[in-house]
């Protein structure tokens, strides 16, 4: 989009936002068989363009691993569009609600009703999920839409905005691009709702912004989660089961386990335990098309910055791998770091990357104070076969989610809701959560030609009024 001022004085931004509420109010709720289609021509291009995407997303990257962006991109878009088609229809029907005697003879329904304008704030490390993504959820649910995409990913914007151009006009589907600024206008603009993908700090002012509209936001935010790994657990399979979470992507997932609390007396061979894994998995990763690189030199310098820090305050770092590090092809092995102090940058931030920190405890309550006393993470990953391990870790902890003897998967499961809980956000998306955060939950009282409502009107003190406030006021 050009970004350009016009004749009007009016901003390019505020232009189409307007065009599509123009454009919505025209057809305030399409039907099934609209939606229905829409999703269906949406699902083609996807497939027709998942080629395209894969490459782009790698020419973004540096590299990035093929099966990585088909598994992690293309199939939870695919897979989102096939559940919302399989159950759109039963979330489109009315749901019956029950009147109460007060309110006899009337029926009272609840209509899911679109709330017009979504806006879709979208971060550069899944850029297709997590844009088509809650686009399909936003159409599903009868919205126009339009996205910000990353200023970092201009490959992979230029062939998602050809794919949407192919399946929506721009007063139904908008694509915008630009730098920060960009990004602080759009998030300014008065949408029925404002869905934000990032960090903490920027989702503050997302939410400022969209605060001075009264804007309804939904924010998909990060932060530090944790890894427990409970004393009954054998390493090797705690390892195999968290390894992949902290891998896809080179680690720069919002969900990726951030840190790993282990028995002090295991932290050691936790450590083997993962390099042998680590090794299996890609070896050598410098030219290991499997194992992918951070997005540009901004995220590598400041993941150095984090690992220099640690290193000058007294941590110990162990490489995954015996290379050395590739900072032309950005290419980082998990870097294993003991010894941390809470006054590292490592600690106190959200990673986002292949650095890995492992903090011994003494005990289960230990590792469940050290997680309580800190921010409600995002994801929460216990590692443990023991049943009443696992129910004392998820009763006693906050978390926007739970993996036990998993990793990031949770969020591929279409029929759940997906979000985070004060610093790691606000708000659900996924499965019917997602219909009903897109839209606007209209209660509908209707009676018939008997109206019972007479009977409460002035003047008050009838016998049918006293005897109406005994029967309820008790």
């Amino acid at each position: 989009m050009n970004m350009a001022s016009n004749s009007t004085n009016v901003s390019p931004l505020t232009a189409l936002l307007q065009h599509q509420r123009l454009s919505y109010l025209a057809t305030p709720n399409p039907d099934y068989d609209t939606r229905r289609g829409q999703l269906t021509r949406l699902k083609a291009a996807v497939l027709k363009y998942q080629v395209p995407l894969v490459t782009a997303l790698s020419q973004d990257y540096g590299h990035r691993s093929q099966d990585d962006s088909l598994i992690s991109d293309i199939m939870p878009v695919i897979n989102n569009i096939n559940y919302n088609l399989k159950n759109l229809k039963k979330w489109l029907k009315p749901s019956a609600r029950h009147a109460g005697i007060l309110l006899a003879p009337a029926r009272v329904t609840v209509h899911y009703q679109p709330l017009g304008v979504i806006g879709i704030i979208v971060p550069w490390n899944f850029p297709v999920m997590l844009s088509i993504g809650p686009l399909v959820t936003a159409i599903a649910a009868g919205n126009r839409a339009m996205l910000k995409l990353s200023e970092f990913t201009p490959a992979t914007n230029k062939v998602i905005t050809q794919l949407l151009a192919e399946v929506f006009e721009t007063s139904h589907v908008a694509v915008v691009e630009g730098e920060a600024d960009v990004a602080a206008q759009f998030s300014a603009l008065p949408f029925d709702h404002l869905l934000f993908t990032g960090s903490t700090t920027v989702g503050r002012h997302v939410m400022r912004a969209a605060a001075n509209n009264l804007t309804p936001v939904t924010l998909e935010l990060g932060g530090k989660s944790p890894v427990i790994i409970a004393p009954d657990m054998p390493l090797e399979i705690a390892v195999e089961r968290m390894i992949y979470g902290k891998c896809l992507n080179a680690g720069q997932i919002c969900v990726a386990p951030d840190y790993v609390l282990c028995p002090k007396a295991k932290v050691h061979e936790f450590i083997a335990a993962y390099k042998a894994k680590f090794n299996a998995m890609y070896g050598a990763i410098n030219h290991n098309k499997d194992y992918g690189s951070i997005i540009n030199a901004r995220q590598f310098d400041r993941l150095m910055t984090v690992l220099e820090d640690a290193k000058a305050k007294g941590a110990s770092i162990i490489s995954a791998t015996d290379e050395t590090i590739d900072s032309t092809n950005r290419k980082l092995a998990t870097q294993l770091i003991i010894n941390t102090s809470e006054d590292m940058l490592l600690m106190r931030e959200e990673i986002f990357g292949p650095l890995l920190p492992i903090i011994g405890y003494d005990s289960l309550d230990e590792a469940i104070e050290y997680i309580n006393q800190r921010a409600r993470p995002l994801a929460l990953y216990v590692m443990s076969f023991d049943v009443p391990s696992q129910q004392k870790i998820l009763q006693q902890t906050h978390s926007g989610g739970v993996c036990i003897n998993e990793t990031v998967f949770h969020v591929a499961a279409d029929d759940a809701p997906f979000g985070g809980i004060g610093p790691s956000g606000m708000g659900h998306y996924h499965g019917k959560e997602g219909f009903l955060t897109f839209s606007h939950a209209k209660t509908v009282l209707s009676r018939g030609r008997f109206n019972t409502g007479k009977f409460v009107h002035p003047p008050y003190g009838t016998v049918i009024q006293r005897m109406l406030m005994k029967m309820f006021l008790r």
